[in-house]
């Protein structure tokens, strides 16, 4: 297994490129005006408006906490936030992952494609997120480190 990526402003502005381009495919797939203005007449009908509308909602929340998450780093690496903030405030859920493979299945097959490529656009960002987290955990804090150099002097 290779070495983990670390976070870099390079991959930050690579992944929120990515970002706008696909929240804009997931915003202009899930306009129902025009499309489907109301429930039908028949349960099928009903059904795949109801699947469209909350598919729509998942996809669209899913895309804007990775956006969310990429402005933080972005922030981060401008100086605008601390790690500290960074770490506290600029975190991943991975409750955004879930669809109704029964809901989804009503959905045209390119609203399908979308969707799964919004889940594993998002499954990266996890991935980077907790390497990231990891990365910090293992890393001694300056504290710990001046502890150490402190007992080091003591000791020699």
């Amino acid at each position: 297994m290779g070495q983990a990526v670390t976070i870099n402003p390079r991959i930050v502005e690579g992944l929120y490129c990515e970002a706008l381009v696909l929240s804009d495919e997931v915003r202009h797939a899930f306009t129902l005006s025009g499309r489907v203005d109301e429930p039908g007449s028949s349960t099928c009908e009903d059904a795949a408006w109801i699947a469209m509308s909350a598919e729509g909602l998942r996809t669209t929340t899913r895309m804007m906490h990775a956006v969310a998450w990429l402005l933080n780093h972005r922030a981060y690496f401008m100086g605008e936030l601390s790690e500290f903030q960074l770490r506290r405030h600029g975190r991943l859920t991975p409750d955004m992952r879930g669809s109704e493979h029964d809901q989804l299945a009503l959905l045209a097959p390119e609203i399908q494609a979308l969707v799964a490529a919004t889940l594993r656009f998002y499954d990266r960002l996890l991935r980077l997120d907790r390497a990231w987290r990891q990365a910090g955990q293992q890393a001694p804090s300056a504290i710990s480190r001046l502890r150490e150099r402190l007992e080091c002097r003591m000791a020699g």
